[in-house]
């Protein structure tokens, strides 16, 4: 199997080497691409340094990207380059270290019976660490909010680990996409579910960022609340039909 995994960097300087590090060694035939978002910090020159001649790190890059920054924009630029280049499964994770590397293995394991992969805050098992009480109400009045308004049968709907098989990548017409904050992650899920394919959660412990900021701002919020009705309102149908919608049961053990 051909797996990648996609990590949007904006001055992400100081969580490149630890990230490296713990993605090789939970997962070392994955091949690794930063998006970055021209950091003024140096993010791409860092990691270009330290990939550099490094034997572990042979299939680890940075992409500088052009165009129109933000989240969505660089995921959707990596997950297309993906498709093109023939991966299997494209994985995808925030530089930060909230995503916890050890659990990639379980991500690439459970597409052997699920097409979208969930790394869950919300599921059995599953939690938060280091979040203020009133931070982890909003995230859970956020995923709440989704469920209702849009019918999406995610249990952490907002999650932004996430691993994708190609032909779940293929099927949410990745060109066609409306959104670019956080709430791409709410419009993959909705389609992803409305394309036919099998969702699959896995649970993760959620640590919050040790080093640089959140890049969350009021108008990615302001996004982010008018998504659900948005495709509440004008529904989105795949150009080619799939199965029934499927949801499988989490994994807890």
């Amino acid at each position: 199997m051909k797996i990648v995994i996609i990590v949007p960097t904006y001055n992400e300087a100081d969580n490149i080497a630890p990230l490296a590090q713990q993605v090789s060694r939970a997962l070392p035939e994955a091949h690794l691409w930063l998006m970055d978002d021209n950091s003024p910090d140096k993010t791409a020159d860092i990691a270009d340094q330290l990939f550099a001649g490094n034997p572990v790190y042979t299939n680890y890059k940075a992409i500088r990207r052009t165009g129109i920054r933000g989240l969505g924009r660089a995921y959707r630029d990596g997950f297309q380059r993906a498709l093109e280049e023939g991966y299997d499964c494209i994985i995808q994770m925030d530089a930060d270290l909230s995503h916890d590397p050890t659990v990639l293995p379980a991500l690439v394991t459970a597409t052997d019976t699920a097409d979208l992969v969930i790394g869950s805050r919300y599921c059995p098992q599953g939690g938060v660490k280091n979040w203020p009480r009133h931070r982890l109400l909003l995230s859970k009045f956020a995923v709440w909010y989704v469920r209702k308004i849009a019918h999406i049968p995610i249990l952490d709907a907002t999650a932004g680990y996430r691993c994708w098989t190609r032909r779940a990548l293929t099927a949410v017409e990745i060109e066609t996409l409306h959104s670019e904050g956080y709430s791409f992650q709410v419009e993959m899920g909705y389609r992803a579910h409305k394309a036919g394919m099998q969702i699959a959660e896995v649970p993760i412990i959620f640590t919050d960022r040790q080093f640089g900021h959140s890049k969350i701002s009021r108008k990615v919020l302001f996004e982010s609340f008018l998504m659900p009705w948005k495709l509440r309102q004008s529904p989105w149908k795949p150009s080619s039909q799939q199965n029934a919608p499927t949801y499988l049961p989490q994994k807890t053990d």
